[in-house]
């Protein structure tokens, strides 16, 4: 597994789960697609992180730390008014952001011990 692997899983989930979460609602309100918008976003960087754009790179891992907090933040919020579904919506997308995290964050040490050796 890459960055660019658990990037795409991370949109895929984003995706879905958002869309999900507007249709299933009695009120869709547009703030429960905020993170599809923010997955198109980071689809289009999914491409730059294949081919080792450091730019992309960055931007893409900026992105998906700041989506992590707002998701982080919006679960607990949820927890705390007992909202289930939320919980579970907010929860997914969280766990994906932070797994997505790690990989970026794996790939900067990858990408630093190569530029050392060489």
């Amino acid at each position: 597994m890459n960055a660019q692997k658990a990037n795409l899983i991370n949109v895929v989930t984003m995706m879905v789960v958002s869309t999900w979460g507007y249709i299933n609602t009695l009120t869709p309100s547009i703030i429960d697609l905020l993170p599809l918008l923010v997955a198109v976003v980071l689809l289009s960087l999914n491409n730059g992180i294949k081919f080792g754009l450091k730019g992309q790179i960055n931007a893409a891992a900026v992105i998906t730390a700041l989506v992590f907090l707002g998701l982080a933040k919006a679960t607990y919020t949820a927890y705390e008014n007992v909202d289930h579904d939320d919980v579970v919506r907010y929860g997914l997308m969280a766990l994906t952001c932070f797994f997505s995290l790690i990989f970026f964050i794996a790939s900067f040490f990858q990408n630093k011990t190569k530029s050392l050796k060489s």
